[in-house]
C-alpha cells in the first residue's frame, strides 16, 4: 500500500500528459481552445504538489548540514529542531495529500469529462506492471497466479469503460466531440 501511494503521483505525472496529448489529438480543433485552457489548473496543482514533495528531502538535507556546519551545544539543539518543525509539517502536508491527489487524479476531471476513467484504466496497467516487476507472481496454484495478474487490472479497465460508455450515453461525453 505504501509503495502504491508513493509510486502512483510519479507514474500519473509521467502518464497523465501522454494521455491528454492523446486526448487532445482526438478532440476536434473548435473544441481544443477550451480543453487547453482547462490544463493550467491541473497543471499548477500537480507542480504544487511535486514542489512540496521534492522540498521535504532537500530541505531534511539543508538542516542537517547547516546543523552540522554549527558549533555543538544547547543552542544548536534548538535551533535544528527549530529548523526540523516545517519540514515536518510539510511531510505530514504530502502524505495526507497524496491520497486526495491521487484520488483526484490533479484535476484532471476538468479537462475532459472521460479523463479519469482512462487515466485509472492506463494507471492501474502500469501499477500491475511495476508489482510483477518489483514482487513477481504472486503465490498459489498456476492458473490462480495468472488470474490475480490479470484479473485486476482487466476488472478496474472494466469499470472505468463502463463509465466512459455511462457518460457517453447520459452525457453525450465523446472523446473526438465535445468535452464536458
Amino acid at each position: 500500500m505504501l509503495f502504491r501511494l508513493a509510486v502512483t503521483p510519479w507514474l500519473l505525472l509521467r502518464t497523465a500528459p501522454v494521455v491528454i496529448a492523446v486526448l487532445f489529438r482526438l478532440a476536434p480543433a473548435h473544441a481544443r481552445p477550451a480543453m487547453r485552457a482547462r490544463v493550467r489548473p491541473a497543471v499548477r496543482l500537480a507542480l504544487r504538489y511535486f514542489g512540496a514533495f521534492t522540498a521535504v528531502p532537500v530541505l531534511f538535507a539543508g538542516v542537517i548540514l547547516l546543523s552540522r556546519a554549527m558549533p555543538d551545544g544547547e543552542v544548536n539543539v534548538l535551533i535544528t529542531f527549530a529548523l526540523l518543525l516545517p519540514v515536518v509539517w510539510l511531510l505530514f502536508f504530502v502524505v495526507f495529500a497524496s491520497s486526495t491527489v491521487v484520488r483526484g487524479a490533479f484535476e484532471t476531471a476538468e479537462i475532459h469529462a472521460a479523463l479519469r476513467a482512462l487515466l485509472t484504466g492506463v494507471l492501474v496497467r502500469e501499477l500491475a506492471a511495476i508489482n510483477l516487476v518489483t514482487a513477481g507472481m504472486p503465490p498459489g496454484p498456476p492458473l490462480v497466479r495468472i488470474c490475480a495478474v490479470i484479473g485486476g487490472p482487466a476488472s478496474v479497465s472494466a469499470v472505468a469503460w463502463w463509465e466512459i460508455g455511462r457518460l457517453r450515453r447520459r452525457y453525450g461525453v465523446t472523446f473526438g466531440g465535445r468535452a464536458a
